[in-house]
């Protein structure tokens, strides 16, 4: 019997290393889902929501290299464009199958047509339909190569009748090439930099994603110039640890230290980091900026030199030309500011907050102690990832995942069930927001039905609580951010999960401790306090003010028991703030 395009997409997938396909079956997708069953050596992962499928290729691409999802005709693959938006942002290498209406009738308005090719264009690299068996394996070999190489999402559209068609060889072949080169700036270049470092004496190193592989050059460089270390929220599992000379981060998320240095040095020295907050960045110093992808340089900040190269290529060559500082003042000084900052952390942790009110940064430190040294955790985006980026530590084995580029909600539990399929046998944490374990519910199912030992935190504050925050910053009224929650230990127990609620803070440890330990998935609803304050130094004053101008009109309106609430739920960090 001859193999049709479906059983070919199968066994070029598998050819590439992918494991599974995320997606849920139907009509234009049952040829590629019967090509699955048959060939037995690729997994079909049925997800509830394609959208959730799409997160979870997003992880498991970000922790092994390449993943895979599909959608269905029309609404199918729409669900699946906010995952591989998010997917594209984060540099994640993902085939998505826009499995679509037959050929012969494009262009007829048919039942759930869409124009993939307009659809998909702006969160891809690669984005084309086949249209025919002789067309198909050299344009899926060039998606896989766009998604391999470019780092981000490659789409192919793949019309139903196509997929029943007899399959066609490629006269170019169908192998897939993983070429890794050395790409650091020239020799004149490099000793353009040295002598920078070399002249100047209080220099901040802030790394980003792109020197996730280079830490020991890093740590070496450090010590070499007697410079400081900060990093972006995705780089700080990969530059954290074992690192004598970290100040820990900057930017919404981020603690004073890190500003602070970066402030003030004399010389900024950015590693492999596009990261987003220009008001952030110091502007009465010299800036150097290197990057694989040079069309970032200078985006961010006024940079003076600005380098083609892979940050660990870059390090390794620069080295030998550098010279050893005696000099490590500004180093001391700095790290004194950072033991500071850490210092005062402990405060939220030490008053672990009352019933009812759980201070999440005791909730984060507890899972942070609690937690294995390998542990896979994934972080929603607002204010579960503050909690996420300030009171998780990294070990040199631990992986943290989020939607840190496309900051999107939602994304914590499907990406932990697109990372626990991909290492079965470490442990996968979720912290989710109430507001982000929302939007995605149904999915949940998907990890009960595949027995997922996923553990999802929910850090329930019963309401939108980083857009309450913005709004009070903002002198707005808080409208519209409070959330009537469904009781989720109750849901997940429909759903076959083992769910449990924390009230007392008392209680806490022991249930972290009791679901990590449990053979399964769970979730901990935590109700933590809704009053919890998370904005960076910089704009701690105005979120003060903001929080102000809330309380006065909470005395207008003779709601005086709300204004004594909110003062006694934030004095700790008032008092730090004047």
């Amino acid at each position: 019997m001859s193999k049709n395009v479906a059983d070919q997409l199968v066994e070029m997938l598998v050819d590439a290393g992918v494991k599974r396909i995320y997606a849920v079956t139907g009509d234009s997708l049952n040829q590629v889902n019967d090509a699955v069953r048959r060939n037995g050596k690729i997994q079909w992962i049925h997800v509830r929501h394609e959208e959730a499928g799409a997160y979870a290729a997003g992880a498991e691409a970000q922790l092994e290299g390449i993943a895979c999802c599909a959608g269905s005709s029309g609404p199918g693959h729409v669900h699946l464009i906010n995952g591989l938006y998010d997917a594209h942002r984060s540099g994640a290498p993902v085939i998505a199958i826009a499995s679509t209406v037959p050929s012969f009738e494009f262009g007829t308005d048919y039942f759930q047509e869409t124009n993939t090719i307009k659809l998909f264009d702006d969160c891809s690299y690669y984005n084309q339909i086949a249209t025919t068996p002789k067309q198909f394996p050299r344009m899926l070999q060039t998606a896989i190569q766009h998604a391999l190489h470019k780092k981000g999402v490659a789409v192919l559209g793949l019309p139903g009748d196509l997929t029943m068609q007899t399959a066609e060889e490629s006269p170019t072949g169908t192998k897939i090439f993983k070429n890794e080169a050395t790409i650091r700036p020239t020799d004149a270049d490099l000793q353009s930099l040295a002598d920078l470092l070399n002249q100047h004496q209080k220099i901040t190193i802030f790394c980003g994603i792109g020197a996730k592989d280079a830490h020991d050059e890093v740590v070496e460089l450090a010590g070499k110039l007697k410079a400081t270390v900060g990093y972006t929220f995705r780089a700080k599992m990969h530059i954290q640890y074992d690192n004598p000379y970290e100040v820990g981060m900057t930017g919404l998320l981020g603690l004073p230290a890190a500003y602070h240095s970066m402030h003030e040095s004399d010389l900024l020295l950015l590693l492999g980091t596009d990261f987003p907050y220009t008001p952030f960045m110091p502007v009465d110093c010299k800036i150097v900026q290197v990057d694989l992808k040079p069309e970032r340089i200078g985006r961010r900040a006024k940079v003076d030199v600005g380098l083609c190269g892979d940050v660990k290529d870059t390090l390794t060559a620069l080295h030998s030309l550098l010279h050893r500082k005696e000099d490590a003042s500004f180093l001391k000084a700095q790290l004194k500011v950072y033991a500071y900052v850490k210092e005062k952390m402990q405060t939220y942790i030490k008053d672990a907050g009352r019933k009812g009110a759980i201070h999440p940064e005791y909730l984060a430190s507890v899972i942070d102690k609690q937690a294995n040294n390998d542990a896979i955790f994934t972080v929603d985006t607002g204010m579960s990832c503050v909690w996420g980026a300030r009171y998780i530590n990294a070990t040199g084995k631990r992986v943290m995942l989020g939607s840190f580029n496309h900051g999107s909600m939602a994304n914590a539990m499907p990406q932990a069930l697109g990372a626990s399929l991909t290492y079965p046998d470490r442990q996968v944490i979720a912290l989710c927001g109430d507001g982000g374990i929302s939007m995605l519910l149904g999915d949940m199912a998907t990890i009960a039905q595949y027995n997922l030992p996923i553990k999802i935190v929910v850090f329930n504050n019963r309401s939108l609580g980083m857009v309450k925050l913005e709004m009070e910053v903002a002198g707005l009224p808080d409208w519209q951010t409070e959330m009537v929650n469904p009781d989720f230990a109750a849901v997940a127990k429909a759903m076959n999960i083992k769910g449990v609620t924390v009230n007392d803070p008392d209680d806490v440890k022991q249930a972290i401790q009791e679901a990590f330990a449990f053979n399964g998935p769970v979730l901990i609803n935590v109700m933590t306090d809704p009053n919890a304050l998370a904005m960076p130094p910089k704009i701690e004053f105005e979120q003060v003010k903001g929080m102000a101008l809330s309380m006065t009109k909470l005395v207008l309106n003779g709601r005086m028991e709300e204004v004594l609430d909110t003062v006694k739920a934030n004095y700790k960090h008032l008092k730090d703030v004047f």
